[in-house]
């Protein structure tokens, strides 16, 4: 291990010592779970640990604030999108119904969908949640995000792209 390792590891082995019981603090106030905040703090310093060689951070709260939140969504949306998708199921009318394992794997390759649109710039996401979770057509679409029906089709290739690789990895 270099010395930048060593000394960026101590760095935020440090800022995990001073603020990590006030951000589960902070967090506990928004959730209804210890356990959850303890692991939403957690993975914010997991992220900061995987980011190379952080720089002094001028306001470390503010920083953590944001990891968490953003954290604190991306469970959200999870949680949205298996009780959404668990309706789904109760409402079909097939007599078939998915083994606790099909369950558990269609969860995990959503969250996985999931995150691998995360990663698309936002332009490209927001187009492809208003036209498969809000239904709008491309001119509707192209008219509430101020861009061309070219660039609503060509940003829906791009993320079905992206979802049908999530399918295949």
């Amino acid at each position: 291990m270099s010395g930048a390792e060593l000394s960026h590891r101590q760095y935020l082995s440090d800022l995990f010592q001073q603020h990590y019981s006030w951000l589960c603090e902070r967090l506990c106030q928004h959730l209804n779970s210890r356990a959850c905040a303890e692991d939403i703090a957690s993975e914010a310093f997991l992220q900061l640990l995987a980011s190379p060689n952080v720089v002094p951070i001028r306001e470390p709260r503010a920083l953590l604030t944001t990891i968490a939140k953003r954290l604190v969504y991306q469970r959200w949306r999870r949680r949205d999108l298996e009780r959404d998708y668990l309706a789904g199921l109760v409402q079909e009318d097939n007599p078939h119904v998915a083994s606790a394992e099909s369950l558990a794997a269609t969860l995990q390759l959503l969250d996985h969908i999931d995150r691998r649109l995360n990663r698309l710039p936002a332009k490209i996401k927001s187009t492809f949640v208003l036209s498969r979770a809000d239904g709008l057509t491309y001119p509707e679409i192209a008219a509430q995000l101020g861009i061309s029906s070219r660039s609503v089709s060509d940003y829906m290739e791009k993320a079905e792209t992206c979802c049908l690789r999530a399918c295949l990895e």
